[in-house]
């Protein structure tokens, strides 16, 4: 019977100090997403998030751009238009494989998250967080000078790449843990904007066709375009669960 209370005892024992910050971590990153999401829906969340909106489709454009990279592409121009949309040209010499295809195609789909979740993993420790800041702004900065080729781009990407250096280097520790954290969830948030085209074959854009992501996936691999929107779907729940589950596993 001792035994027994001892462990009753134990499992009532209130949770540790970083058990708990733990929790409010995770809970100030789901209400970041949360209201994030609401000011979308708002009359004027689109202009308070509008950087952030750039930095999505950057994300998403440099996910095509380095993809194409690895398989032996020329990524010659990033270029994001002021509503936020964009495109990475790139080209081959000869035809391109259906396997590079998809995986290019993937790869902007999956470019917001990776970032995202790849922040709030580097949120774990003070080296990390300030490693990710300078890198990001590096990136930001770098990548503008190479292949952005569009006004909003030159206005947007260097301003967050300077402000991502700026608290790297001058910022309180827990700016730096703010920062990464909010720009990791405005990441894996980004597909929230995006989810009607991950469901969709493309549509006319100043009287052309163009075709989305999952339809060119689905010309490279043959499955119906949503079968891979669902798929990807799933991929990035799966990484925003585990990113949160291990950055703050002690």
């Amino acid at each position: 019977m001792g035994w027994k209370d001892n462990t009753r005892a134990w499992r009532n024992r209130p949770a540790s100090p970083s058990r708990q910050a733990d929790n409010r971590e995770i809970t100030l990153l789901v209400l970041l997403g949360v209201i994030s999401i609401l000011l979308w829906h708002s009359p004027y969340g689109g202009y308070v998030l509008y950087p952030f909106s750039i930095l999505a489709t950057w994300f998403h454009e440099m996910g095509h751009g380095l993809a194409a990279i690895a398989f032996g592409h020329d990524f010659e121009r990033l270029v994001i238009f002021p509503n936020g949309s964009g495109y990475a040209l790139h080209v081959s010499e000869g035809q391109p494989s259906r396997v590079s295809r998809a995986v290019i195609a993937g790869a902007g789909l999956l470019g917001p998250t990776i970032a995202g979740c790849t922040l709030i993993l580097a949120s774990r420790t003070h080296r990390a967080t300030k490693t990710a800041l300078i890198l990001l702004g590096i990136a930001l900065v770098g990548s503008t000078l190479i292949w952005v080729r569009s006004t909003t781009g030159w206005a947007v990407l260097p301003a967050l790449g300077a402000a991502s250096l700026a608290i790297a280097y001058y910022g309180r520790e827990a700016h730096r843990r703010f920062a990464v954290q909010f720009l990791g969830v405005q990441g894996c948030i980004s597909i929230y904007s995006d989810f009607g085209y991950l469901f969709s074959e493309g549509g006319y854009m100043d009287g052309q066709m163009q075709v989305s992501d999952t339809g060119h996936i689905e010309q490279a691999l043959l499955l119906p375009y949503w079968f891979w929107g669902g798929l990807i779907t799933a991929i990035i729940l799966a990484m925003v669960f585990y990113s949160l589950k291990i950055a703050h596993r002690r």
